[in-house]
């Protein structure tokens, strides 16, 4: 197979994925599929990402992600249970 076919595989791959990731935290549901209000969601990500609390902010997000991928994969629904600072409730920890 030619390697821009492969590589083109490889990048549609990587893309489904991060499609993936905005249906499994729920956001189609909650902003009824509207582009717009997504794309503005996704650029106030980008704007925290360039200010002064980026290290926080990647500490916080990359705590509250990993916390919810070993809920999934527990069976759980981490949506529902982890709060905005990426911790369970107190007890399940």
């Amino acid at each position: 197979m030619r390697e821009w076919v492969v590589k083109r595989r490889e990048r549609t791959r990587h893309l489904i994925e991060l499609g993936g990731l905005i249906v499994k935290a729920g956001l189609i549901d909650l902003t009824d599929d509207d582009r717009a209000t997504l794309y503005g969601a996704l650029i106030s990500i980008s704007d925290k990402l360039r200010g002064e609390d980026r290290d926080h902010a990647l500490a916080v997000w990359k705590r509250k992600g990993t916390r919810a991928f070993a809920a999934e994969q527990a069976g759980d629904s981490p949506l529902m249970r982890i709060d905005a600072k990426g911790e369970l409730p107190t007890g399940e920890r």
